[in-house]
């Protein structure tokens, strides 16, 4: 796990203080503090390229409809494949609720 690499009292803190949040509405105050615009809109692409690419869309669809280039999309790629199943996981229990 890559993320082993980074584990430590600070990114404890950080995911403890995700972990506190109620509702919607707390998670954007909060991640409008956290991140730039930029940041936050990379993430929700990386999980929209993440849910297309389970659901068998193409990379080229992919691209037209999220704007992701194809490094992003290949990226996201790799860790579906090889990863965590961080993005299965999370993407399973979104669209169970849903």
């Amino acid at each position: 796990m890559q993320i082993d690499k980074l584990r430590g009292k600070a990114l404890d803190q950080l995911f403890d203080a995700i972990l506190t949040l109620k509702d919607r509405e707390e998670c954007y105050r909060f991640f409008d503090d956290l991140c730039t615009m930029g940041e936050i809109q990379s993430l929700s692409q990386r999980l929209e390229v993440a849910r297309m690419l389970m659901e068998g869309h193409t990379y080229h669809h992919i691209e037209d409809e999220t704007g992701a280039s194809t490094a992003t999309i290949s990226r996201v790629k790799r860790c579906i494949n090889f990863g965590n199943d961080g993005y299965q996981m999370t993407l399973d229990r979104l669209y169970k609720e849903s």
